[in-house]
C-alpha cells in the first residue's frame, strides 16, 4: 500500500534507510561509468560470469565464517584479473566467461552441499538486501565512486582509444594489457559491490541502463560519462523514493525506473555521432 508523505519522512530518518540512500548515491557515481566501459569493450558476458563468481565467494565466506561480501569481492577481483589475458578478442573473452560461469556455479553448489551450509543465505544476496547495507559496503562503494571516475579522467585519452579500437590504441602507445586488466578488475569488483543493493540478477539497473541512455544523449566519450552519472543519480534516488512510497522492493523498482528512462531517451532523435565512435556504427565501439 502507499505510504503517506509524513510516514515517508519518518522512514527517511531511519539509519538503515539513510545508509541505503547514501549507498545508491555513491553507486550512481561509479557504476554507470563501469556500464560505459562494459558496452564500449563489448564485454557483456563478464557481468553474468561475475554474478556466479560472487555466489562462489559468498559460499566460501559462509563456509569459513568470513564476511561473505568480502569473499565475493576478492573472488571477483581475482577472476577479473585472471581473464584479462583472454580479452584480446571479444570471442576469446566470451568463451572464457562461459567456462568461468559454469565452473563457478558448480563449485558454489558443491561447497554449499558438502559443507551443509544453509544455501538460503547465499542465494538471498542474488535478490539484494539494500536495507542491510553496512559500513563495509559503503566503503567499497565510496572507493568505487572515487577510483572509477578518477581513472577515467586520468587516462581518458587512453580509455577512449581502447574503446574505439584496440589495435589503434596499442599503436598509439597505450598500455593496452595493463589498462584492460585494470578495467576488468574494476568491472568485476563493481558487480560484486552492487550485489547487496539490487541483487546480482538486477545489477544492470546500476551499470548498463544508465550507460545505454547516456550514449543516446552524449556526443563524446566525456559527455556520455557525465550523462551516465547524472542519469544514475536521478534513477537511483527517484526509484528508491518511489519504492519507499509504494512499499515495494527497491531492486525491481530501480530496474523499471531505469528502463523507463532508457525508453524515454530513445524517443529523442539521435544526435550526430561523435568523432570517437566508429563511423559506420551508431553504437559504442567494440574492442576489435
Amino acid at each position: 500500500m502507499n505510504i503517506a508523505s509524513q510516514d515517508l519522512g519518518t522512514l527517511l530518518q531511519l539509519m538503515p534507510v539513510q545508509r541505503a540512500a547514501l549507498a545508491l548515491l555513491l553507486a550512481a557515481v561509479g557504476l554507470p561509468v563501469i556500464g560505459v566501459i562494459i558496452v564500449g569493450l563489448d564485454i557483456m558476458p563478464v557481468r553474468f560470469a561475475m554474478m556466479h563468481v560472487a555466489l562462489l565467494g559468498i559460499a566460501v565466506g559462509l563456509l569459513t565464517g568470513l564476511d561473505p561480501m568480502l569473499c565475493a569481492l576478492v573472488a571477483c577481483a581475482l577472476a577479473g584479473a585472471g581473464v584479462a589475458p583472454l580479452a584480446r578478442t571479444p570471442d576469446g573473452l566470451s568463451g572464457a566467461m562461459g567456462l568461468l560461469m559454469s565452473l563457478a556455479i558448480a563449485a558454489a553448489l558443491l561447497v554449499l552441499a558438502v559443507s551443509g551450509v544453509n544455501a538460503s543465505g547465499a542465494f538471498a544476496l542474488l535478490w539484494g538486501s539494500i536495507l542491510s547495507v553496512g559500513t563495509a559496503d559503503l566503503v567499497v562503494l565510496g572507493a568505487l565512486a572515487v577510483v572509477v571516475p578518477g581513472l577515467f579522467w586520468w587516462r581518458r585519452r587512453d580509455i577512449g582509444l581502447l574503446l574505439y579500437d584496440r589495435e589503434l590504441a596499442q599503436c598509439s602507445g597505450v598500455p593496452v594489457r595493463a589498462l584492460t586488466l585494470a578495467l576488468l578488475v574494476l568491472v568485476a569488483v563493481a558487480v560484486a559491490g552492487a550485489i547487496k543493493l539490487t541483487g546480482a540478477l538486477l545489477v544492470d539497473a546500476l551499470t548498463l541502463l544508465p550507460a545505454l541512455a547516456a550514449r543516446r544523449l552524449g556526443n563524446s566519450l566525456r559527455s556520455i560519462v557525465l550523462w551516465a552519472i547524472g542519469i544514475g543519480v536521478l534513477v537511483n534516488l527517484t526509484g528508491f523514493l518511489l519504492a519507499l512510497s509504494l512499499d515495494w522492493p527497491p531492486g525491481p523498482v530501480l530496474v523499471l525506473t531505469a528502463g523507463a528512462v532508457v525508453l524515454a531517451v530513445h524517443l529523442i532523435p539521435e544526435r550526430r555521432l561523435s568523432s570517437w565512435r566508429a563511423p559506420a556504427s551508431p553504437s559504442l565501439p567494440s574492442s576489435h
